[in-house]
């Protein structure tokens, strides 16, 4: 028995306490007294029209669903699966061929309470393709399970016990490219917080078998009313090998009893037929894509059942594979209800062997009542700030917006809403901090609910017919910088508060094309007029015309002379591109700036230049750098930015940066990620998105603060997200050995040609060599790198000049990230949203090392003396059993292969 296994065992007798034993440590006992907890069950039949409720077998009202969700159709199972015994929650569906994630949210009364959550599904040949579908289950914003239908008429119940964090649950069907989602049935039941302690904030239990022993009927299923909790037992009939017993009298649970086993399922057990054989069984461990190495809970039920005379003796061990699981010798009470459970999940074993032995003292043999196991999933995962979450779902109610607008808003990653940048924190809930709802066809006023998203930092609510006046109480948003009003029906004069942000320099609004809006400033008579007056509509250069867009800038417009004077006659170089010089600047108020002139002899004309200021216009983002004005002034044209003090990213890779100091791979990770962050705002975050096309450390500039943003959007390209994720090209743009390959055969950039150069640079930040070296011939990073890994070894590629001061795991994990960024099939690359969380995973490997923690989470037992449990199958829809389990489906829960109907006792 390992010393740091953790049990639990409640005990009928109240006057029993046991010890901490040299076998076994922190063993406690929990006594309780079941209570009868009311109802506040949700019972939703998914696909049921109308709005019309009904009272099913269990007398348990179900509801349709619409109110619970906004997508998907409905849909009948298809007429051979319908007969007179099956249960009217099957014969309806709701599916999801659109959208990747589709959620259904379901009210509950408080934040921080424990439920059981219950999914079900029924395939029927619902869409007539008789090809049952594989997706995936989330609750919130964690992965819950895989959902694996193998069979048309096989009903498949997934169960969860969680602890909700806000006064709202969603349950998200994924599309996983298997199939389209559907659902047929979704339950919530409320827990006491006290019962199942093994589920809390940070994890989850989801249910492998509840398995109720010594009915001798096989459609004898207990529920509620007889477990308060609604919680299902099937039975387990074998009258082969087990004898059972049963009472008519009560069992009763103790004080605080943490499981509360009704006393329905407690009053039937079994036991040998042959009184010298063991009652054992097994289970087949079942890694998943997510969890290769679950871990296990169990709980093992018993309680006597006889009034046994005091010269008879009914005491066993329980034991795991060949161990002991329970420390000492078991004697269950009369009539009261004991369970055995363990507190931290166990693993790493294939089989998990179940074994039940009587005891040499033991003249009767061993007994057993029920069984739950469940294997763990991690909650950690917190949602988006509550306040955001609530705030932009009232944004989503007025104005009626679809679009990916479900489930939690920024997290997972790669289901992000579309139009919302998030930061994000290790210690902390994502927050808001960008709105993109340009045109979204918004109408009616602008909702107050904006100003209550505290953390955003631009609002772009521009192109759509929204009326009425602009709130006062937008200026109250101390984080917001950016206010984009441009072209809508807005009326009455610019509010005070959003004045004064105005002239403090605070805020950059912008209101151009709103016909019934008055800029008069007050009291002062100061107008305030959109600096778009003056598009540039025509363009002409080297005998040809380009015409354009309005830039519609409404940042400031410079003239050359006050270019000079900034400047101070252009005397010092920042330095040197393909559009011209970049000089420092010192504004009127001592801002530093940088500012990107054209030259004549640039090779980037007219176009480039209009369209990396049109795209400067319409994108914020903290790692994206900020332009301050522009200049078009006769010929010359030039750009304004925010001055960063620290160059480019690849001076840094050189070691020539401005303090000549290496950068620590913490600080390369970062650096990594905050541009990881800026690619995936552009192509996910803008309206339209954006491909850069011209990715590479020259192009990632830092701040003071050593914080990336990206530059240099004059060769970026729009693409329609709905229709490709691809632009047609007539010409290769881009820097050598940055250049995915793909693009350069096809000629149409994607954004996994942003996926492709930033490997590469990822390949720079690992190894602290440029994107082709001379070895002594010419010679990609990525090629130079693959051959070294080869070997296995990663630090044939690392930096040496970091001197070995990083993990390990996390160097190995950035590189593994940019050789995936780099494969040569744009298919087989992840996009920038799996990279964002790649690295994150990446950033926190290193910094667990950096706190000293080697990264471990959690406290699991290892070794052969781990516990668990038993199994069973679900039944079909008719209550019959299948061949589909009812928790994890395909589990070998307790199965033999000789028995094909059910787990069997050896």
């Amino acid at each position: 028995m390992e010393q740091s296994t953790p049990w639990a065992m409640a005990q009928a007798r109240s006057r029993l306490l046991l010890l901490c034993l040299a076998t076994a440590a922190s063993v406690s006992v929990l006594q309780a007294r079941a209570q009868t907890d009311t109802m506040g069950f949700i019972s939703i039949d998914c696909g049921l029209p109308g709005t019309a409720s009904y009272l099913d077998t269990s007398n348990i009202t179900y509801v349709p669903d619409a109110a619970f969700i906004d997508t998907g159709s409905n849909s009948n199972i298809s007429v051979e699966y319908v007969t007179p015994k099956l249960k009217k929650l099957y014969l309806n569906v709701r599916s999801f061929p659109d959208g990747a994630r589709n959620c259904y949210t379901l009210r509950t009364a408080n934040a921080g309470h424990k439920f059981l959550l219950r999914a079900i599904f029924m395939y029927g040949n619902h869409d007539g393709l008789g090809r049952p579908p594989v997706f995936d289950l989330y609750v919130g914003v964690n992965f819950w399970t895989m959902v694996n239908i193998t069979a048309a008429d096989a009903v498949v119940i997934q169960e969860a016990i969680v602890v909700v964090p806000e006064d709202f649950v969603q349950v998200c069907l994924v599309n996983t490219g298997t199939g389209t989602p559907f659902i047929t049935g979704l339950e919530l039941r409320p827990l006491k917080s006290t019962l199942y302690p093994q589920a809390n904030a940070t994890q989850g239990l989801v249910l492998v078998g509840r398995l109720n022993f010594g009915p001798t009927d096989q459609t004898d299923i207990i529920r509620y009313p007889d477990d308060l909790h609604d919680r299902i037992w099937f039975p387990w009939v074998n009258p082969t090998n087990w004898a059972v017993l049963s009472t008519t009298n009560r069992v009763q649970n103790l004080d605080d009893d943490i499981f509360e086993a009704p006393s329905k399922v407690m009053q039937t057990a079994i036991t040998p037929r042959n009184a010298s054989m063991n009652i054992e069984f097994y289970w087949d461990s079942e890694p998943q894509p997510k969890d290769p190495t679950p871990g296990y809970i169990g709980i093992l039920y018993f309680s006597e059942l006889q009034l046994l005379p005091s010269n008879v003796v009914r005491q066993f061990y329980i034991n795991l594979n060949g161990q002991l699981w329970y420390p000492r010798g078991m004697t269950p009470d009369y009539l009261y209800s004991d369970s055995i459970s363990n507190d931290n999940p166990v693993r790493d074993n294939a089989r998990y062997n179940i074994s039940i032995n009587a005891t040499a003292n033991s003249t009767l043999p061993p007994i057993i009542n029920a069984v739950e196991v469940f294997s763990v999933i991690s909650t950690r995962n917190v949602g988006t700030d509550s306040v955001d979450v609530s705030a932009i779902t009232a944004i989503k109610a007025k104005y009626h917006i679809l679009k990916n607008w479900m489930g939690d808003p920024c997290l997972p990653k790669n289901f992000a809403w579309n139009g919302l940048t998030c930061s994000f924190a290790i210690s902390s809930a994502p927050r808001i901090t960008g709105i993109n709802m340009s045109f979204s066809g918004l109408n009616g006023d602008i909702s107050s609910s904006f100003a209550d998203i505290k953390a955003v930092q631009y609002l772009d609510l521009s192109h759509n017919n929204l009326s009425g006046t602009i709130p006062d109480s937008l200026s109250q948003l101390s984080s917001l910088t950016v206010l984009d009003l441009t072209g809508n029906q807005l009326s009455g004069s610019i509010p005070s508060g959003l004045l004064k942000r105005i002239q403090d320099g605070s805020l950059n609004i912008r209101y151009g094309n709103n016909p019934n809006l008055c800029t008069d400033a007050g009291p002062t008579n100061t107008t305030l007029k959109p600096q778009n007056e003056t598009p540039m509509s025509h363009v002409t250069t080297n005998n040809s015309t380009y015409e354009e867009r309005s830039l519609q800038l409404e940042n400031r417009r410079f003239t050359y002379r006050e270019l000079e004077i900034i400047t101070n006659n252009f005397q010092r170089v920042l330095g040197q591109g393909g559009f011209g010089s970049v000089y420092h600047g010192l504004l009127e108020d001592g801002t530093q700036v940088a500012i990107k002139l054209r030259s004549d002899s640039s090779n980037q004309g007219v176009k480039e230049f209009v369209a990396e200021a049109q795209i400067l216009t319409q994108i914020h983002h903290k790692n994206l750098v900020s332009m301050i004005g522009y200049c078009k002034d006769g010929e010359y044209m030039a750009l304004v930015y925010e001055y960063m003090p620290e160059g480019n990213l690849q001076e840094h890779i050189a070691g020539n940066g401005h303090n000549r100091k290496l950068l620590s791979w913490r600080q390369r990770l970062k650096i990594a990620l905050e541009s990881a962050q800026g690619l995936e705002y552009l192509h996910k975050g803008c309206n339209p998105p954006l491909i850069h096309r011209d990715v590479k450390a020259t192009n990632i500039l830092l701040n003071s603060k050593l914080e990336a943003k990206i530059a240099d959007f004059g060769l970026s390209k729009a693409f329609n997200r709905d229709n490709d994720t691809h632009v047609s090209t007539n010409s290769l743009v881009g820097t050598p050995g940055y250049v995915d390959p793909e693009y350069q055969n096809t000629m149409q950039p994607t954004t996994k040609s942003d996926v492709y150069s930033f490997g590469v640079m990822l390949l720079e930040l690992v190894t602290g060599r440029p994107a082709v070296l001379r070895d002594p011939e010419p010679i990609s990073i990525i090629q130079w790198s693959r051959q070294r890994l080869a070997r296995g070894n990663i630090e044939d590629i690392v930096d040496p000049r970091m001197h070995g001061n990083y993990d390990i795991n996390s160097v190995w994990k950035a590189a593994d990230i940019a050789l995936k960024c780099t494969m040569v099939a744009s298919t087989q690359r992840p996009t920038m949203t799996d990279v964002v969380m790649l690295l994150q995973e990446c950033l926190e490997l290193q910094q667990a090392c950096i706190d000293g923690s080697g990264g471990m989470n959690g406290n699991f037992s290892t070794g052969s003396s781990s516990d668990l449990y038993s199994g069973y199958n679900a039944y079909n829809a008719h209550g019959q059993f299948t061949d589909v389990s009812q928790g994890s489906t395909d589990h070998n829960f307790l199965r033999v292969p000789t028995m094909a109907k059910g787990p069997a006792a050896r």
